[in-house]
Parts: C-alpha cells; sequence; structure tokens
C-alpha cells in the first residue's frame, strides 16, 4: 500500500472513531424517532417508488434504524433481501418475512447482528436487486461512503459492478452525518443517495 492509502486508512479511523462516539450520545427516543423520519423519507424515492428488489439490512445498536423502512417496503409488495455475514466478512442474503423472521447471530469478535433465519439464497443474490441500502458512517458531498471498516460493502460493490448491474445505490444515515470530505482509497465507490431524517440529498 502506498503512503496516500495508508494516510486515508488513518483517517478515517479517525473520523470512524469520532462518528461513532457520536452515536453513542443517542438515546433509544432519538435513534427510533430518526427511524420513522428516515422511513417516510427513503419511502419518498422514485428509486424505491419503482423496486421490486431491494437489498437492505437489520441496523443495530445506535445506527439509523431501518426496521420500519423494511417493514414499509414490503407491505408495498418488495422483496427485501437481508445480509448474512460469512467468516470471510463477505455477506451472503436471505429474504425479510418480518421482524419474527429475524435471528441474533453473535459474530466473533463482532456486534451481535440480525439476520434473516430463512434459505440462504448465495452472495450473488445481491445482483438482482433494484435498489441497495447501505449502511455507513459518513458521506461526503462527492457520495463517498465511510463503512465501517470491514469491507463487506466493498465486496458487494464490486461484485454488482463485476455483474454489471447497476442498482441505485443509497446510504442512510443521520443528518450530522453528512460531512465536507470522506478520505478514499482506490477501492471506494461512490453512492447516488443519501437518506437523512431531514431529506435526501443525491450525488452526480
Amino acid at each position: 500500500m502506498g503512503h496516500t492509502g495508508r494516510g486515508a486508512e488513518a483517517a478515517k479511523r479517525t473520523l470512524r472513531r469520532e462518528l461513532l462516539a457520536a452515536r453513542n450520545t443517542l438515546t433509544a427516543d432519538d435513534v427510533r424517532e430518526a427511524a420513522h423520519a428516515l422511513a417516510r423519507r427513503a419511502l419518498e424515492l422514485p428509486e424505491l417508488a419503482r423496486a421490486r428488489t431491494v437489498a437492505a439490512y437489520v441496523s443495530v445498536g445506535t445506527e439509523p434504524g431501518t426496521l420500519p423502512l423494511l417493514d414499509a417496503l414490503r407491505a408495498r409488495g418488495v422483496r427485501v433481501l437481508l445480509p448474512v455475514l460469512l467468516p470471510d466478512n463477505d455477506l451472503d442474503w436471505g429474504a425479510y418475512a418480518g421482524e419474527g423472521s429475524l435471528t441474533r447471530v453473535r459474530h466473533s469478535g463482532k456486534m451481535a447482528l440480525l439476520e434473516p433465519a430463512g434459505e440462504r439464497l448465495g452472495p450473488h443474490a445481491v445482483t438482482k436487486a433494484d435498489a441497495v441500502l447501505l449502511p455507513g458512517l459518513a458521506v461526503d458531498a462527492r457520495g463517498m461512503r465511510l463503512g465501517r471498516g470491514g469491507g463487506s460493502y466493498d465486496r458487494v460493490l464490486a461484485r454488482l459492478e463485476a455483474a454489471d448491474t447497476h442498482p441505485a445505490r443509497v446510504v442512510l444515515l443521520y443528518d450530522t452525518e453528512v460531512v465536507g470530505h470522506v478520505p478514499e482509497e482506490a477501492h471506494d465507490r461512490p453512492v447516488q443517495a443519501v437518506v437523512t431524517p431531514s431529506g435526501v440529498r443525491r450525488f452526480s
């Protein structure tokens, strides 16, 4: 890795720590209110209005809440795919069948995740999605997303690129997480839009 790559990696680690510290100050009520506002905003997106299949994820802890949005999409008849973390940090996928279909899985050295309990559809199932909702910690004015650093979604985005499929890529964040600049490495890919509780912002 070159000097620039090392610098970007260190800058990402610092920014992640700051953003996670800010999230840790949120109360359960803050998270719940933001989740409902986020769902309302996201459902206004034309890309979600016409989507038949959406790849999403189940938020945990103080992440911007996704369950109200997942349930609303499912109520619309949208097929919602949820990730299953594999031992190598890649993602398999399963279909969402309501909150009762989720199971809490503790992965070694990581936080417990809520994953779909049903059939595994394979890592390539995401290539059938019309829209992909991405977790993140920040996005900048260019649409560059800061993830948690595990690389799972970098693989997802690379898989979409390799399959020559072009679903809408949307990150879900709190308002304060739209920042001036996200450090960027060669493998990073921009998103097309960010949804926050106060609205939607698009990137060219």
